[in-house]
């Protein structure tokens, strides 16, 4: 993520990754986790997500979660305790983008439907795909 930061210098940044079974505990199965530094851009998946059936729920980052991977004797700690683990490996990965808008979606609770569903067939779920299609279709293509 810095590497891209920094040799691209994108307009923004979205990573999705099946990053914690904290957001399974959080979430469930149902919504997969979203996590941004910029309103407009979280407001936009979360439409565009609505939109394709494939729903996020924004989850706070801050300081006070920040503080929990500060490190002695490190530049920072990889892992928080117990609570807030979704937050705290979504403030790790923010470390890395600065002040390019950015979104992260935490997909560990989405990434597998257990049944066939409407739109996905039992099995991995392509969740984001669709989401992030029309997030690009309505707010970025042909601007």
């Amino acid at each position: 993520m810095w590497y891209c930061k920094q040799r691209f210098r994108p307009r923004l940044m979205i990573d999705l990754a099946t990053l914690t079974g904290a957001i399974i505990v959080t979430l469930g199965h149902e919504k997969g986790g979203l996590f941004a530094n910029n309103d407009e851009l979280a407001e936009r998946i979360v439409r565009a997500g609505t939109a394709t059936g494939e729903p996020v729920w924004r989850l706070p980052l801050g300081e006070e979660y920040d503080k929990i991977i500060k490190s002695e004797i490190a530049d920072m700690k990889n892992v928080g305790n117990r609570g807030a683990g979704s937050i705290t490996a979504a403030q790790f990965l923010k470390r890395f983008v600065g002040e390019t808008p950015w979104a992260h979606l935490d997909i560990a609770g989405v990434a597998w439907a257990k049944k066939d569903g409407s739109t996905v067939p039992k099995g991995a779920s392509a969740f984001g795909v669709r989401l992030l299609d029309r997030l690009i279709a309505d707010n970025y293509e042909g601007r």
